[in-house]
């Protein structure tokens, strides 16, 4: 099996994290390919022996220095984008995760070149990855749910 991110032999699975502190959920400008400069949930791949959920919060505390509790698993998102020639250059399988902030406050670094907390009305003007917009939507439901989000 290929362990490379681009044209893989088979999909890869990644985790990520919708964050929610005080009625807004932390997004992350990416700093790197795939969609760099557009904001999405901090996340990345699952290691082996590694759950869905140790994998999100993992990277969350990697990328941006924030630690969190899992509220609830949102859906799986799938990437998929083709090179000029029709060949699969990317497709990961992406778990998302809705949490609560717990503590740290957010840093940028090489994989979050800008950080934002937003609300429901602010993402309708975001830059964001493909189907981000429907999870922040589920993340807020989940929120609502959960009163001490």
């Amino acid at each position: 099996m290929s362990r490379n991110r681009f044209y893989p032999d088979r999909p890869v699975l990644a985790a990520s994290v919708a964050v929610i502190r005080d009625g807004r959920i932390l997004l992350a400008a990416r700093g790197k390919p795939p969609s760099e400069g557009l904001f999405s949930l901090p996340g990345g791949m699952v290691e082996v022996g590694e759950s869905l959920s140790e994998a999100a919060l993992r990277e969350l505390r990697e990328e941006v220095g924030v630690e969190a509790e899992i509220i609830g698993l949102i859906a799986p998102v799938e990437f998929i984008e083709r090179d000029e020639k029709g060949h699969i250059k990317h497709h990961v399988v992406i778990a998302a995760h809705a949490a609560r902030w717990v503590s740290g406050e957010p840093q940028t670094g090489p994989e979050a070149k800008e950080i934002r907390w937003v609300t429901e009305r602010d993402i309708a003007d975001l830059p964001m990855t493909a189907g981000l917009d429907s999870i922040l939507e589920q993340a807020f439901g989940i929120a609502r749910r959960d009163p001490a989000a």
